[in-house]
Formats: C-alpha cells, sequence, structure tokens
C-alpha cells in the first residue's frame, strides 16, 4: 500500500509533464484572425501593388514585365512633375491656414463668454458634413456669374473673380474650402491643450503687467505646440491625399491646374487603364508620404531636444 502510495506521485508527475509540454498556446486564437485581416487587407494589397508597378499592364492587354521602366518614365512625366508641385502648395497652404485660424479659434472660445458652447457647436458643424456634399455647395458659390461669393465682393467694390475657373486662382479656391472644412478640427485640439494648461503662469504673467501678446507668445504658445504639431500632423497626412473635394469641385482643371498626385493617379488608372504606370505612381505617392510623415516626426525630435537643452 505505502509502495502503491509512493509510485503514485511519480507516476502523476510524470503523466502531466507531457500534457503540459503539448498543450497549444492560449493566445493563438486570438492573434491568428488579426493576423490574416492584416495580410488581406494591408501585405497583400501592397505586395500586388509593387508588383504591379514593375509590369506594364493595360485593361484588357496581357502583362508585360518591364522592371523599372515606369519609374524610370515619372522622372520625364511632366504631368506627375507638376502634379507633385500642385501637391506640395496644396498640402502647405491646408495646413498652414488651418493651424492659424484654429489655433485662433480655440483662443477666443477659451474665454469664458455668454453663449460659448452654442457658438462652439455651430463653429464645428463644418467637419461632420459629407466631402462631396460640401463640394456640390461650394462649387454653386463659386459659379462666376450665380455665386454668392462674387454678390458679397460686389458690395464691398471688388470684382468678381474666376474662382476655380481660372488655374491661377484654383489652388487657392480649393484650399479655401479645405480651411473652412478643417478648421474645427484644428481648434478641438488646441482646446484640449489650452485646457491643460496650469493657471498658475497667467496669474503670474498677469502680476509681472505682461500684454495679452506676450503672454501668447511666451506662455501659451510653447506649452500648446504638442497640440499644434499633432494637428499638423494629421492635416499634412489628410491634405496630402485629398481627393473628394478636389475631384467632385474640378476633377483637376481647368486643364490640370489642379491635378494633384492623387487626382492624375486616378486618371492614369482609371481613366486611361494603364494598371502598371499607375500603381508606379502609387508607390511614389505612398513614398512621398512616409517621406513627409518622417520629417515631422525629425522636427518634433529636434524640437524635444532643443527644450531639453534650454532646461539643462
Amino acid at each position: 500500500m505505502s509502495a502503491l502510495t509512493q509510485a503514485t506521485p511519480g507516476a502523476v508527475e510524470s503523466g502531466a509533464a507531457p500534457e503540459k509540454e503539448l498543450r497549444p498556446p492560449s493566445y493563438w486564437p486570438f492573434v491568428v484572425p488579426a493576423l490574416v485581416v492584416v495580410l488581406a487587407i494591408i501585405i497583400f494589397p501592397w505586395v500586388f501593388t509593387i508588383w504591379m508597378s514593375l509590369n506594364e499592364w493595360k485593361v484588357g492587354s496581357p502583362t508585360t514585365f518591364v522592371g523599372f521602366s515606369n519609374y524610370l518614365r515619372l522622372t520625364s512625366d511632366p504631368r506627375f512633375i507638376e502634379a507633385i508641385g500642385h501637391t506640395l502648395a496644396y498640402t502647405v497652404l491646408s495646413v498652414l491656414l488651418p493651424l492659424a485660424f484654429g489655433t485662433f479659434a480655440a483662443v477666443v472660445f477659451h474665454q469664458k463668454f455668454v453663449g460659448r458652447g452654442f457658438l462652439r457647436g455651430i463653429f464645428i458643424m463644418p467637419m461632420m458634413a459629407t466631402p462631396v456634399a460640401i463640394a456640390l455647395v461650394w462649387t454653386m458659390m463659386f459659379h462666376p456669374q450665380l455665386g454668392v461669393l462674387n454678390y458679397l465682393l460686389s458690395l464691398v467694390g471688388i470684382p468678381a473673380q474666376l474662382w476655380v475657373f481660372h488655374p491661377a486662382t484654383v489652388i487657392p479656391s480649393l484650399v479655401l474650402v479645405e480651411t473652412w472644412q478643417w478648421t474645427p478640427l484644428v481648434m478641438l485640439i488646441v482646446l484640449g491643450g489650452l485646457a491643460a494648461i496650469p493657471t498658475e503662469p497667467y496669474e503670474s504673467a498677469q502680476i509681472d503687467g505682461a500684454s495679452l501678446w506676450q503672454v501668447f507668445r511666451f506662455i501659451t504658445l510653447p506649452l500648446i505646440m504638442p497640440f499644434l504639431f499633432i494637428a499638423g500632423m494629421i492635416r499634412m497626412i489628410d491634405a496630402v491625399k485629398s481627393f473628394d473635394i478636389i475631384f467632385a469641385i474640378t476633377q483637376g482643371g481647368p486643364g490640370s491646374a489642379s491635378e494633384t498626385i492623387n487626382i492624375y493617379l486616378y486618371s492614369v488608372a482609371f481613366t486611361y487603364y494603364d494598371l502598371g504606370y499607375g500603381s508606379a505612381i502609387a508607390v511614389v505617392f505612398f513614398l512621398l508620404i512616409v517621406a513627409l510623415a518622417a520629417l515631422m516626426l525629425y522636427m518634433r525630435q529636434r524640437m524635444l531636444w532643443s527644450e531639453m537643452a534650454s532646461d539643462a
């Protein structure tokens, strides 16, 4: 009886150990669906796009491997080079103007006054509208003869403008729409930063007799800079790949005056059905977005190092 009792624990241990070793990890059933989604939605489309960019492939024709010929073709394509300039101009203006107006609006709405909550709600309404609906409304407003914008200009003696119907004014006009729609987003982000600022620096500045501009320049602006950086990053990525508003209002016109990389990519791939060349444009466009994002992160890191050095 004692021998059986002494042998039992050893037998149980020797039988339990293999069971524990052969048990599969419990987290795999949760990881596999996520990996399948990532492979199907992100990795496979990009691998397939890169493969298409290395081939000459037009709809209805067989694919022909051409290597990097599509990428070399981009360097001598005047419409693509022109589209890069339009994209950069549109992006810079669509980032700087909402940042400036959004910061100003955030400072105003941070103050306490009657009806502040109601006016905040009215102010953020543009960013809740759908881009196509916004484009249709602004298209009517931009009309040279029937648009309300030229009517308002006539009231103050300014001659009528062609707005999106002239190559010289089409990019600024589209930026006007972008600024109107996304200034509220910047305002909300900066408002969050203003709410996080302690009151002690403002009380000290008031005792020292600092002006409103000095308070903003030396207290408010440095403290909300991280929030401005986040807002600028969001706006940069969104503006550089903007498509819906530009396409709905001008479709890249007049001529190619508002043709950004996104619009040109759509035209090549789905108007001329040159999928190989369009894929090469998509790859270069993606690398451009990554480069701009990396540049902004680098600038932010330099600012952090400068702040740490000044504090030391």
